[in-house]
């Protein structure tokens, strides 16, 4: 082999690893905690996100729940899909709204560095429990069994969700065309404590 060959060869090899690794999404640590208090005890024994972090992603998760969380037009249609006493009026949940539209209440929060290591950028996103118990995040793209643990979730799993804002809340006839919420999500993951 001429040294012009090995080097188209070994070019060819690199663009191709290259565009692999472009190919495959991008994994993130993330963690889920039931609330601001425990991601808070956490952080004071050094776990991988800081206690700004937890604070931060906190009101992100309360923000993006109060813009897209699950909105039904009764309590029974929102029960259904997220369990007894799981659920509250739009007014009391936002304060402010409709008392006639409903919503789920938040179960916990996830967090992921976006940046890789401590002190890096971190984004979040409410969990949401469902009526089988496992906990799923405003874009309904995972479904988790817990909502406290750490593990890798794509970059993706944090993708902002629509706003359901002024929508019309789901009837229960929408929400069984839809599996119910959670349920369109593709992945499955689980949380190790």
């Amino acid at each position: 082999m001429t040294k012009r060959s090995k080097r188209v060869s070994i070019a060819i090899v690199g663009a191709a690893a290259f565009a692999l690794a472009g190919c495959r999404e991008e994994q993130v640590e993330a963690s889920a905690f039931p609330d601001l208090q425990s991601c808070l005890e956490d952080a004071s024994r050094g776990g991988m996100i800081t206690s700004q972090e937890c604070e931060t992603s906190f009101s992100e998760a309360q923000a993006l729940h109060v813009e897209a969380a699950p909105r039904y037009e009764s309590l029974e249609v929102c029960q259904e899909q997220h369990g007894e006493d799981a659920c509250g009026s739009e007014e009391a949940v936002t304060q402010g709204g409709s008392g006639s539209i409903f919503m789920p209440l938040m179960a916990g929060y996830l967090i992921g560095n976006m940046m890789g290591g401590r002190a890096g950028m971190a984004a979040a996103q409410p969990l949401y429990k469902g009526s089988d118990g496992r906990y799923t995040n405003a874009s309904r793209s995972s479904t988790f069994s817990s909502n406290r643990g750490s593990t890798k979730l794509s970059t993706s799993q944090f993708a902002r969700p629509a706003s359901t804002i002024g929508k019309t809340p789901m009837s229960r006839a929408a929400a069984a065309s839809r599996g119910g919420f959670g349920k369109s999500g593709g992945s499955r993951s689980g949380f190790g404590g």
